[in-house]
């Protein structure tokens, strides 16, 4: 396990070989590191603007090479969002290292955990969190999906579509609550009583009789969460997710 040290060490470091980098001409921390937030749990978060465009798949090699060679990283993976790469490595001790690469006309603050370290950003814009109506379709799709493996006695599947359901219905919760949507990330900070309608939708054996239970108790959490949003909304698919339930057993 690394240690706080370790990790600012590692962070100081990254970020001194960037100001080194002709070619990055911004970098900014990240994450709650930005906001005084972390943990001894936390990972490295870090943003950088690259000048020319045209550089950037040289500056992805180049970075990559310098965290294999020189922090012995593990492995790594890439996720994509607009413009933003953000390449992920996995250090030995479990640290997570996120390094973000855009060109420079991006490079802005897309959340309030934008703490810029030198050079210059764009103005900022942040991400808006999801519609509660297409959270709403992403659970009732789930929902359907889930009815239908239990009957065909796809276990494994059916536990999967039911987590679905829970997880965002309870991303749902959290924009009602103001909270963040992804990952869970809202989830631990929702009043108790909300969270808890939940907890029976935890699928504890894989049997149709266990999924059908955990089923009925993911639909009328959803409902729940669905009223609280719209309830005209809410009027008009709980005779559909109430069948569901029904056919389920």
């Amino acid at each position: 396990m690394f240690t706080p040290e370790e990790r600012a060490r590692l962070r100081s470091e990254l970020l001194e070989y960037a100001a080194h980098d002709r070619r990055i001409r911004g970098a900014a921390i990240t994450g709650s590191a930005a906001v005084a937030g972390e943990d001894p749990w936390s990972d490295i978060d870090l943003a950088f603007g690259v000048g020319n465009t045209a550089e950037l798949p040289d500056v992805l090699a180049d970075w990559t090479a310098h965290m294999y060679h020189r922090h012995l990283a593990l492995h790594h993976l890439d996720i994509r969002s607009g413009e933003w790469i953000y390449r992920v490595f996995l250090l030995p001790g479990t640290l997570q290292v996120d390094l973000a690469f855009v060109p420079g006309t991006e490079f802005r603050a897309l959340a309030p955990t934008f703490r810029l370290m030198f050079g210059t950003a764009n103005e900022p814009r942040h991400v808006p969190p999801p519609p509660p109506a297409d959270l709403i379709g992403l659970a009732w799709l789930y929902a359907l999906h889930a009815r239908t493996c239990i009957a065909r006695r796809h276990l494994w599947q059916a536990e999967y579509m039911i987590s679905g359901i829970r997880d965002t219905a309870l991303a749902l919760a959290c924009l009602r609550h103001g909270l963040p949507t992804v990952h869970g990330r809202g989830m631990d900070l929702l009043p108790a009583a909300v969270a808890a309608q939940f907890a029976g939708a935890l699928v504890r054996q894989l049997d149709t009789a266990e999924l059908s239970r955990a089923f009925g108790v993911a639909i009328r959490g959803l409902l729940g969460e669905i009223r609280s949003t719209d309830e005209e909304l809410a009027g008009r698919l709980e005779q559909a997710l109430a069948a569901l339930i029904e056919t389920a057993r």
